[in-house]
């Protein structure tokens, strides 16, 4: 239904991506995974006839994107990350004048297709308010809602849940999911958690290529036990490393069997290595006689005040 062949887009000399083939059947959800800048937009735009690639061929249905732009088109629903919308006018308003631009022909027909978009996007309470009063969930909703006008067999969604909030990108998540069982959907996010929840497939370009295809469960194998955290702590190394070895062992009990000794910091060490003095001496010390100070005790050269005058 979905079919990208060996795809390839200059600009300006520069390749925004490079031998990009994948496919998506009807009834079928497929990730395309990949970070910002991977090319995941720019391949998305090619199939929707946005604008054509350098090299390679985009079939919608069967049809070429390029050589039959028209007919591939009313096969497709394409849902931008950031939709243009007309703040001005109500959701039934334009949606109404997207199926006239999609060609569905008679009031009527144009009239059952606006409904059936507002039903299956959730947006049928809010279809006679303007869309400058939308909520950021609702505003992406309307752009789904678009790309649903005239009924299309595929569809390609770049990032729906950005931006929105947890509730929101779980309700988006589920309408695709349903959108998924009867249309060829492909999905474009940055998110490996999303994509799980959502695609029974998952693609991922990086820097413009495939890097690889296969499902959400066996590509997660494959890069969780690659994944590396890097930390960095403000405190004395042997206090970290005993605590990191409680956090990895959890709690354990006083004198428990086979305990390691608890590494102490640096300064504990420091003054349980300090001898103490029996019977306070150390105390004993800082009351002691005080040292002389010239001027005070003593006269000039040394001699004792008490040792000066007659004799």
């Amino acid at each position: 239904m979905i079919e990208a062949r060996q795809l390839a887009k200059l600009f300006g000399g520069r390749a925004a991506i490079e031998d990009v083939s994948l496919g998506v059947a009807p009834g079928e959800v497929v990730g395309f995974l990949g970070p910002n800048g991977a090319g995941k937009t720019t391949t998305l735009r090619i199939l929707a006839g946005v604008f054509p690639p350098t090299s390679g061929q985009a079939l919608i249905d069967g049809h070429d994107v390029v050589r039959a732009p028209l007919a591939a088109r009313r096969r497709l629903g394409y849902a931008p990350e950031r939709p243009a919308l007309h703040l001005e006018m109500t959701v039934a308003a334009l949606l109404d004048f997207a199926a006239g631009m999609k060609d569905v022909g008679g009031r009527r027909a144009r009239r059952a297709a606006v409904e059936d978009a507002l039903g299956r996007a959730a947006l049928a309470e809010v279809a006679a308010r303007r869309i400058g009063t939308l909520s950021k969930g609702a505003r992406q909703r309307l752009g789904l809602a678009l790309a649903l006008v005239g009924d299309p067999p595929a569809l390609l969604l770049d990032e729906p849940t950005a931006g929105l909030d947890p509730e929101q990108s779980a309700d988006m998540r589920r309408l695709i999911r349903a959108l998924g069982t009867e249309r060829a959907v492909l999905v474009s996010s940055h998110a490996l958690a999303e994509v799980e929840a959502l695609c029974d497939r998952v693609v991922i370009l990086h820097r413009g290529r495939v890097l690889s295809a296969d499902t959400p469960a066996r590509l997660a194998a494959r890069l969780r036990p690659a994944s590396r955290v890097d930390v960095e702590a403000a405190a004395p190394a042997d206090a970290l490393a005993a605590a990191l070895v409680d956090a990895r062992g959890g709690p354990r009990r006083p004198g428990h069997a086979g305990e390691r000794p608890r590494a102490l910091p640096r300064r504990a060490r420091a003054r349980a290595r300090r001898p103490r003095r029996a019977g306070g001496a150390r105390h004993r010390e800082r009351l002691g006689p005080p040292r002389a100070r010239p001027g005070r005790g003593l006269a000039r050269g040394g001699v004792p005040r008490s040792s000066r005058g007659g004799g």
